[in-house]
């Protein structure tokens, strides 16, 4: 039994209280909820102590990145109570009237989300969103076939890790490293710079081995390539399996990201989003969640319940000097998305 089974174990006993201990939203309701969350992003024992408790059905499915939750929702496919986007996409989703403001009424659980996460840029009235977790961008390598310590995104580069090196199959985060290295910002309307970007991954792309989401878990700890780019709580299951694997943040800088539960706006069953939503915001929920995934909780009462090597592990909660390296990716004009999918497109055909 590795850690995480043994987390999820202990989760499982601690979590089996009175159901007011919890704190959820004490609804007697049934019917159903249907969650649409990142793929390796929930800890799905808490699925069922929600259904325990409030009879709710919760169907649960997984996307791979922003961009393919949004052209789901876009489609009219899918028929989702609850979404977990990241900040810019919420920006995005708030701009184009897809999602519903939400009744914080029947969320009384919000009142412990830290307020460093409330009133962000991407809902600043704090009307269509509550935070879920948060972390930042890294790369994780092998110690065994990289020779030296890397400090620099230029590692992704690297010839002489050519077929070795993986890389996001998602425009705004593969174009956000190739922005960095070149020194321009994660959200710059600059179409130069964002052609630059571009062409710096037609540079890349002989070398990589290949491009992956939740794909490069298998594929880093199984030692099947040499480095990847990918999100700190993953990076810390990563290493968890395969002690070969090390992180680090880029000399260069990074992103810092916050997604958030969100009901879009021709969700069926609001009244059991709006339950499952106050569930996943009670600490125990969400200390639960954050011992199992290794992602970062916005709540401090949450935190406080970790288990001490994740409560201060510099990964899942970076120093100061670290997140002063940070950026966080905004919401792009119509014109630059427009340039991101053709980009996308042309990497992708060169």
């Amino acid at each position: 039994m590795n850690k995480k089974q043994l987390i999820a174990f202990g989760t499982a006993l601690a979590l089996c209280l009175p159901l007011t201990a919890c704190g959820g939203s004490g609804s007697e309701s049934n019917g159903e909820v249907n969650v649409y969350n990142w793929g390796e992003y929930l800890d799905e024992d808490l699925l069922d102590q929600f259904e325990e408790e409030t009879g709710i059905k919760v169907n649960y499915s997984t996307y791979s990145d922003n961009e393919s939750l949004y052209a789901t929702l876009k489609s009219g496919s899918g028929g989702y109570d609850v979404i977990i986007p990241s900040d810019y996409m919420i920006s995005r989703m708030i701009e184009e009237d897809m999602l519903l403001e939400l009744d914080f009424d029947q969320i009384p659980n919000y009142e412990y989300i830290d307020e460093d996460y409330k009133g962000l840029e991407y809902d600043p009235d704090n009307a269509y969103s509550v935070p879920y977790m948060w972390g930042v961008v890294g790369i994780v390598y092998n110690t065994t076939m990289v020779d030296y310590e890397p400090t620099s995104w230029d590692i992704l580069w690297d010839e002489d890790l050519s077929g070795q090196i993986l890389m996001f199959d998602n425009s705004r985060d593969a174009i956000g490293i190739a922005l960095k290295l070149l020194g321009y910002s994660y959200n710059t309307t600059n179409e130069d710079e964002i052609v630059a970007a571009v062409d710096k991954l037609i540079e890349q792309k002989p070398l990589v081995q290949a491009y992956v989401m939740d794909q490069i878990f298998d594929k880093m700890e199984a030692g099947e390539a040499a480095v990847g780019p990918y999100y700190a709580g993953d990076a810390i299951t990563m290493m968890e399996e395969n002690p070969d694997l090390s992180f680090f943040i880029p000399d260069e800088g990074t992103n810092y990201y916050v997604d958030a539960m969100c009901i879009p706006k021709d969700a069926d069953n609001v009244e059991n989003a709006l339950a499952f939503i106050n569930f996943m915001c009670d600490p125990e929920s969400s200390a639960a969640n954050a011992e199992y995934i290794y992602y970062s909780t916005p709540e401090s009462a949450a935190k406080e319940l970790l288990s001490d090597e994740l409560k201060n592990s510099d990964i899942a909660y970076p120093s100061q000097e670290i997140m002063s390296l940070t950026e966080v990716y905004t919401n792009l004009p119509q014109d630059i998305l427009d340039l991101y999918d053709s980009e996308w497109l042309r990497l992708k055909a060169s």
